[in-house]
Parts: structure tokens; sequence; C-alpha cells
């Protein structure tokens, strides 16, 4: 199912980060988010339901610059 919230996501198992794009053209790194995690992110059927439960304010992030 297509998200509201997030457009693309990709995930780097080397080195456990996530990389998450939002609809609003914000772009964020989560850092040492487990495989599982990862995974399950995936396969959610609401990927911002589970970013907000099981991503956010839970793993290190940065955001990188908005793309021009």
């Amino acid at each position: 199912m297509p998200s509201t919230v997030i457009r693309f996501f990709r995930y780097d198992a080397e080195k456990r980060e996530l990389l998450v794009l939002f609809v609003t053209g914000r772009r964020y790194i989560y850092e040492d988010v487990p495989p599982d995690v990862a995974e399950a992110f995936g396969n959610a059927f609401s990927k911002g339901q589970f970013f907000n439960h099981e991503i956010r304010d839970r793993y290190r992030s940065r955001e990188l610059k908005q793309l021009a």
C-alpha cells in the first residue's frame, strides 16, 4: 500500500542505515537500525504507522540536505 507520509526508503545492511525520504521532500538517515526492523518496515501495511511506532525517536538520525 502506498504511504501518504513516506515516499521512498532504502536500507544499507552493511552500514545498518535506513534512508527515509518523506513526501515533504525531507530526507533522513536512521543509524544502527537492525536488519529485522528494516525488513518489518518494508513489509508493513502502513509504513507511516510502523515508522512512527518503531523507528522515529528510537534510532539516532540526521537530516540530509534538501535536493535542489
